[in-house]
């Protein structure tokens, strides 16, 4: 993504989620960026075109041993 799109993207989802969420270029690939809260990875957002739509998918994981504590 470009960084101009990037900062757009960013200051959507703080709005909306959190203020300090931080989204940081993906290496090897334009077609997303990862999202951290403070230093900690949480998510991907990735950015799919179709038909002259653009939309981002925010795809966040979470692992069973995460929400069991341990």
């Amino acid at each position: 993504m470009e960084r101009e799109e990037t900062l757009r993207l960013e200051a959507y989802l703080k709005e909306k989620l959190h203020p300090g969420l931080r989204l940081l270029a993906r290496q090897k690939t334009d077609d997303s960026v990862e999202v951290y809260l403070g230093a900690e990875f949480i998510a991907v957002v990735y950015k799919d075109e179709d038909e002259g739509e653009t939309s981002y998918q925010f795809m966040m994981t979470v692992l069973k041993e995460d929400i069991m504590g341990g």
